[in-house]
């Protein structure tokens, strides 16, 4: 089991400008859902987006820590159109 907590500072040490949200989607430690906002996804595919975010999550995921994972990403300006 990882906290909401450790899956943010995990996307926070890879990407150190993100805003990020964590979701527990089963309450059971392991299905999250996270949405990261950052400069560092400017220019990028989204395929390379979600690529960046599971790099930085990739111990937690090949432990299985993590077992599942919805990501959505934005840089600040796309945040700003989709709020």
């Amino acid at each position: 089991m990882i906290t909401p907590q450790q899956v943010e500072a995990m996307i926070k040490a890879q990407l150190t400008d993100a805003q990020v949200q964590v979701q527990d989607l089963t309450g059971g430690g392991d299905h999250y859902q996270v949405t990261v906002i950052s400069s560092q996804f400017a220019g990028k595919r989204l395929v390379q987006q979600h690529q960046l975010v599971y790099g930085a999550l990739q111990s937690a995921m090949a432990t299985e820590a993590i077992h599942a994972l919805a990501i959505k990403t934005y840089t600040p300006e796309t945040w700003q159109t989709a709020i």
